[in-house]
C-alpha cells in the first residue's frame, strides 16, 4: 500500500505540476484537465495492478474503507492500510517538491461558486462509482474473469469522475491524495471535505455491495 500510493500520488500531482510549469503557472484549462485525468487513470491502473497480489491494491482509504464496512478485511487491517497510505503520499508530495526545485504541490479545493456541501456530496456520489467498481470488478467472487480487467476499470472510472468531477469539487474521491499535498504545501483549505465525502460514498458502497450483493462471512 505505501509504495502503490507513493507511485500513485507522485505520478498523478506531478502531473498537475508539470502541466502549470508548461503553460506558465497558469491554472488548469479543459486540455490540462483532460492530461491529468488520463494520468490519474494510468497510474492508478499500474497502482493497483502492482499490488493486488499483495495487499489488494486499495491505494486509498475510501476504498480501505468500503472493503472494512463490506467484510472484506477486518478493522485493524484498514488502520495499517490508511497508515501506509497516507505515508506513501505524504512521501510522494514531499519527493515532488525537492525534485521540482520548490514548485507549488496543487491541493484540492472546491471551485468558486461551489459550496462546501455541494463538494462533499459530488465527492460521496464519485467515490460511491469507484468503491462500486472495485467490489464488481475485483472483491465480488462471482466475478470470474472479469477480474482481469479490474485495474483498469477501476482506473477508468477515476479518470471519468475527475472529468466530471474536477471543475467542481475537484474530483478527488481519495482522502491520502488529497492529505500529502496538503501537508506539503501547508494549505489544509477545504482538505476536510475530501475526507467525509469520499468516505462516506466510499462507506455506503460497501455496505450496498458487500452485504446486499454478496452474501459472504464478515471479515
Amino acid at each position: 500500500e505505501f509504495i502503490s500510493t507513493l507511485l500513485f500520488v507522485f505520478a498523478g500531482v506531478g502531473s498537475a505540476i508539470a502541466f502549470n510549469k508548461v503553460t506558465a503557472d497558469a491554472a488548469l484549462d479543459p486540455s490540462g484537465l483532460v492530461a491529468v485525468a488520463i494520468c490519474h487513470g494510468f497510474a492508478l491502473f499500474v497502482a493497483v495492478a502492482i499490488g493486488a497480489n499483495i495487499s489488494g491494491g486499495h491505494v486509498n482509504p475510501a476504498v480501505t474503507f468500503g472493503l472494512a464496512l463490506g467484510g472484506q478485511i477486518t478493522i485493524l487491517t484498514g488502520i495499517f492500510y490508511w497508515i501506509a497510505q497516507l505515508l506513501g503520499s505524504l512521501v510522494a508530495s514531499f519527493l515532488l517538491t525537492v525534485v521540482t526545485g520548490g514548485l507549488a504541490v496543487p491541493t484540492h479545493n472546491v471551485a468558486a461558486g461551489v459550496g462546501a456541501i455541494e463538494g462533499v456530496v459530488m465527492e460521496i456520489i464519485i467515490t460511491f462509482g469507484l468503491v462500486y467498481t472495485v467490489y464488481a470488478t475485483a472483491a465480488d467472487p462471482k466475478k470470474g474473469s472479469l477480474g482481469t480487467i479490474a485495474p483498469i476499470a477501476i482506473g477508468f472510472i477515476v479518470g471519468a469522475n475527475i472529468l466530471a468531477a474536477g471543475p467542481f469539487s475537484g474530483g478527488s474521491m481519495n482522502p491520502a491524495r488529497s492529505f500529502g499535498p496538503a501537508v506539503a504545501s501547508g494549505n489544509f483549505q477545504d482538505n476536510w471535505i475530501y475526507w467525509v465525502g469520499p468516505l462516506i460514498g466510499g462507506g455506503l458502497a460497501g455496505l450496498i455491495y458487500g452485504n446486499v450483493f454478496m452474501h459472504s462471512e464478515h471479515a
